[in-house]
């Protein structure tokens, strides 16, 4: 109030040259978050995906498979976009590809401990 408004324009023009150094200063911690998501979450996840879609790609006879749903069976029959899949004895059941959620080869299941 018993400032002239001389001293206050002086003042403002004086920060107006340091101000791109003080906004890089603020993005600074944020893109450091970023950075930190981007190897903790969104990289392993993408890697994952990758190794899913191998997996389901690489689909062939004799497997055992378990949907989405959490239907296990022997894969019968295997198509570009379907799966024939044994569930029980005498049912099959034609099963989408992307569906799947997991793959078990033939010889990878260990025997029980009877």
């Amino acid at each position: 109030m018993f400032e002239s408004p001389a001293f206050a324009q002086a003042a403002g023009g004086a920060t107006s040259a340091a101000g791109g150094a003080s906004f890089l200063v603020q993005m600074a911690p944020l893109l450091l978050i970023f950075v930190i998501f981007y190897f903790l979450l969104i990289r392993p996840q993408q890697k994952r995906m990758k190794e899913h879609r191998a997996l389901i790609e690489a689909v062939k006879k004799g497997d055992t498979v378990v949907t989405a749903g959490g239907i296990v069976g022997k894969v019968m029959r295997v198509d570009d976009a379907e799966v024939e899949v044994e569930i029980a004895a005498n049912v099959k059941v034609k099963v989408v590809r992307a569906t799947l959620s997991d793959v078990r080869t033939a010889g990878s299941s260990k025997p029980a401990n009877d």
